[in-house]
């Protein structure tokens, strides 16, 4: 495809759910399809290309030929252009206002005489952003799912109408939140073998049968079976006995990860200036990482969604204290719930020499540092399957949705991490830093982490590996191929 004039190129449209772990591996799909010969439009919503303009600035958004940013609006009120927009309200808004937007540029990127790209000839939409299956239909096109998250945390939601039948959700008052109830195992799951009710993506803990994100979830699954094919970041090795079972009641599935380890090989220097972080990058944090000894330091964060209460920050930060282990902590302007994130000055005084706070970083860049020993991580799928591609051991504290499957599958199906209790206290997190870092289940978990490395570069490295096998299939039978 490379000898094509930029109007012959196949055309798609990228659309990630717009937050900041879905725009992540969206983008570096892109930058897939545009090295294989694509032209790539890649929509954000309004809120988040502002953000991403104040963070990456606009030269390096337009800086790539047949590779152009457009936006649409959320439907959502204008707010702090620091923060994650809520979840549930960002899920409904979407899917009452953004069809019709879609459509509308969809069609102006097909006038071609005005518009000057290519037809658009496909589309790889966000599993979450369903309504871009009735545009694709309508145009007679290939509608190709992104699955952001993890196989494991797919296969919790699949279960979820099981889950309501059998009578595991809702529940039936909140005192089975804490009596234990949670801790059932459900039996009769492939490749789930012992997991408990509280291991699945956090919705079932409700107590409400008309709970808006059950019933967007059930909606969500039941939309993807329409779409041409499903892709995963994840590579085969890793979540064989999930996709497995999976594949028989869906479209096409394809394992085409780690991302960030296939885009890592492109070569071309180009694609480098398109970044997608919505926060701006501290370059603080590299540097300071050079200055520490191999495996001394924790990475503690936790992602772009979690919140905590100012207890638990406090407890945290004490429990990293008392370890005695260096640390890089990445602290979000809004991690605090409605406020501004204020740590003790006695933790700075007695940390000052040992700790680097920031507010952002490149974290693949991070984990795959020397100097990194174990990761402190709420397991969203992205910083899971970083921390996997980089042998890097975690403590898993997660927050919702399928970040508690992700942590299950870490600390019970891979070896490689320890979970901590949602109640967090400043003794727990420091026996848990200490084992991780130099306690003989740190040292299991650190041979692991190592061994599933070794799988993750198989999978991305070479022409016969299977993620890029896969990333031909999905190319070449349905993104090139007319949708039937």
């Amino acid at each position: 495809m490379g000898s094509l004039t930029n109007l012959e190129k196949p055309h798609v449209v990228c659309i990630p759910y717009p937050a900041q772990g879905h725009i992540n591996p969206m983008l570096k799909l892109a930058k897939l399809l545009h090295y294989k010969g694509f032209h790539i439009t890649f929509v954000n919503t309004e809120f988040n290309h502002k953000r991403l303009v104040k963070s990456q600035g606009l030269d390096s958004l337009t800086g790539v030929p047949s590779f152009r940013f457009e936006a649409i609006p959320d439907g959502l009120p204008e707010s702090d252009l620091d923060a994650t927009q809520d979840i549930p309200s960002l899920c409904e808004s979407c899917d009452n206002n953004c069809l019709v937007p879609f459509k509308d540029l969809v069609s102006k990127l097909n006038d071609t005489a005005s518009s000057n790209v290519p037809p658009v000839t496909c589309i790889v939409s966000d599993g979450a952003l369903t309504f871009t299956l009735v545009v694709a239909k309508e145009l007679g096109i290939p509608d190709v799912v992104l699955w952001t998250a993890s196989v494991c945390g797919f296969m919790g939601y699949v279960q979820y109408h099981n889950l309501i039948e059998k009578g595991y959700t809702p529940l039936k008052d909140a005192s089975y939140l804490i009596n234990g109830y949670l801790d059932t195992v459900i039996e009769g799951i492939p490749g789930m073998e012992g997991i408990r009710l509280k291991d699945f993506p956090s919705f079932v803990r409700t107590t409400d049968p008309n709970d808006f994100m059950i019933q967007f979830a059930l909606t969500v699954i039941d939309n993807v079976r329409k779409a041409s094919a499903i892709i995963f970041n994840t590579f085969d090795e890793l979540e064989h006995d999930v996709l497995e079972p999976l594949s028989a009641s869906f479209p096409p599935m394809y394992a085409i990860g780690p991302l960030h380890l296939l885009v890592n090989q492109i070569e071309e220097n180009s694609l480098n200036v398109l970044g997608s972080n919505l926060w701006k990058e501290d370059p603080k944090c590299l540097e300071w990482l050079d200055s520490n000894g191999p495996n001394s330091v924790v990475y503690v964060n936790f992602g772009s969604i979690t919140v905590m209460t100012p207890n638990q920050l406090v407890e945290f930060a004490w429990g990293l204290a008392n370890s005695n282990h260096a640390f890089l902590w990445i602290i979000r302007p809004d991690l605090i719930a409605g406020q501004t994130s204020v740590l003790p000055p006695e933790f700075l005084d007695v940390t000052k020499d040992r700790g680097l706070l920031a507010s952002w970083c490149p974290q693949e860049k991070v984990l795959a540092h020397p100097s990194i020993g174990g990761f402190l991580t709420h397991n969203g799928w992205n910083s899971t399957l970083e921390s996997i591609s980089s042998g890097v051991p975690m403590v898993c504290w997660p927050f919702f949705s399928e970040q508690l499957t992700n942590c299950w599958f870490s600390c019970v199906k891979w070896g490689i991490g320890m979970e901590i209790d949602s109640d967090v206290k400043r003794e727990k997190v420091e026996g848990l830093v200490r084992e991780l870092m130099v306690g003989e289940k740190g040292k299991e978990m650190k041979r692991r982490a190592m061994e599933w490395k070794k799988f993750a570069e198989e999978a991305t490295q070479g022409s016969s590996s299977s993620s890029l096998l896969n990333l031909d299939k999905v190319i070449n039978q349905v993104l090139l191929s007319p949708r039937h």
